[in-house]
């Protein structure tokens, strides 16, 4: 069997006003259904470790264990790569004989990080999204376009954010941040 790698094998440009990095592999399950379900909600919160799932347009937890609200019917349940499968099964065993639909899309996905104290900066000249302090903080997440692809991004910390695409559009995106991201070329508007 061959050797599982990232997108972009860590890809990292730390020379910008803000950093981008390509952040590896992680385990990633998209899960359908009713989140005001209280064993839907229970199932989810065990699998991904967390205490509750997340309110709209919000992200708790972290890549290791943690949940993003994606649409009404919609989450992106985040587990170390390496037990995706095992929290699969044991998403689809608590939620047997429910409406529900899981799938592992691990590998499909690319994730990268933007920090800095600008890192904000770097996703305000790509997508559009109110960023400023007072309409986007630590928690919050948007599913929208990246410049010319879909991609989701939230605020892990106030100097930094990640952002999942495609990993099929993964080297446009780095390429994207990055050069956003180029030293000179701050707007200095937060």
């Amino acid at each position: 069997m061959s050797e599982a790698i990232s997108a972009l094998a860590g890809a990292n440009n730390p020379n910008g006003f803000a950093a981008v990095a390509e952040l590896g592999l992680h385990g990633m399950i998209t899960v359908r259904g009713d989140q005001a379900d209280a064993g839907f909600a229970k199932a989810v919160c065990t699998v991904a470790g967390v205490e509750a799932l997340p309110e709209v347009r919000k992200c708790v937890g972290t890549l290791e264990g943690g949940v993003a609200w994606m649409s009404p019917d919609e989450l992106m349940v985040f587990v170390p790569y390496s037990l995706v499968v095992e929290k699969l099964e044991e998403l689809n065993a608590a939620l047997d004989g429910s409406h529900f639909l899981a799938v592992n899309v691990s590998d499909a996905r690319a994730v990268f990080g933007i920090t800095g104290p600008k890192a904000r900066e770097v996703i305000a000249k790509l997508a559009p999204v109110d960023l400023s302090p007072e309409a986007f903080g630590v928690g919050d997440l948007r599913r929208t376009r990246l410049a010319q692809i879909a991609a989701a991004f939230w605020m892990n910390s106030e100097d930094s954010f990640r952002l999942v695409c495609f990993r099929s559009v993964a080297e446009y995106a780095y390429n994207l941040l990055a050069m956003s991201a180029s030293a000179g070329s701050e707007v200095d508007y937060f």
